[in-house]
């Protein structure tokens, strides 16, 4: 916990300080919170299907020019997959505190592209009624990329795919490949 805290403020002082040394007439940071859905699978099983989430956080926004910022953020989101196996259909659940750094580049005033990578921490796991979080590697890797359309100077939507890079089981089943996250989400933002 000590490390997810000490990245969470490392991420935000970085972004503060870097909007600091960049000041020029078109250069502002704003800070807000967020909210969706979550679609989240996991790869390498034909027998998994996505299980319904949510991700819930803050995010700075920092204005490098006109047209790019820096966003990082902090969420907590639910993931995982449903499995269906020889007992029926029995939920994956992975609970992780993600910290995603978007570069943002904005195509009109009101349309952004984005792309980053994002490490996650994982928080809890539990298959059924099983915990198996010490099965799992502890920190999950992703690279995201999305779009989102600002309604107003304060409220947004986005829509954004996360693409996990990382095995999130310390050692696959035998005869398995390596499983990764694969998380679409759809959010709501508000900033201050």
């Amino acid at each position: 916990m000590k490390k997810v805290i000490f990245t969470v403020a490392a991420v935000f002082a970085f972004g503060f300080a870097n909007a600091q040394d960049t000041a020029g007439p078109d250069t502002t940071m704003s800070f807000g919170v967020k909210g969706g859905l979550n679609v989240a699978s996991i790869s390498n099983s034909d027998d998994a299907k996505s299980l319904i989430g949510f991700h819930v956080g803050a995010f700075g926004e920092f204005m490098l020019s006109e047209k790019f910022a820096i966003q990082p953020e902090v969420l907590f989101s639910t993931q995982g997959a449903k499995i269906d196996n020889s007992l029926g259909e029995t939920d994956y659940k992975l609970n992780y505190i993600n910290i995603p750094v978007m570069a943002k580049f904005y195509v009109t005033p009101a349309v952004s592209v984005e792309l980053g990578p994002q490490i996650g921490f994982l928080m809890s796991a539990d298959f059924g009624d099983d915990d198996v979080k010490d099965d799992l590697n502890s920190t999950d890797f992703g690279i995201g990329f999305g779009v989102g359309y600002n309604l107003t100077s304060n409220m947004s939507l986005n829509a954004r795919y996360t693409i996990g890079l990382s095995d999130i089981e310390k050692e696959p089943f035998p005869g398995e490949d390596a499983s990764q996250n694969g998380v679409l989400q759809v959010s709501f933002g508000y900033k201050f």
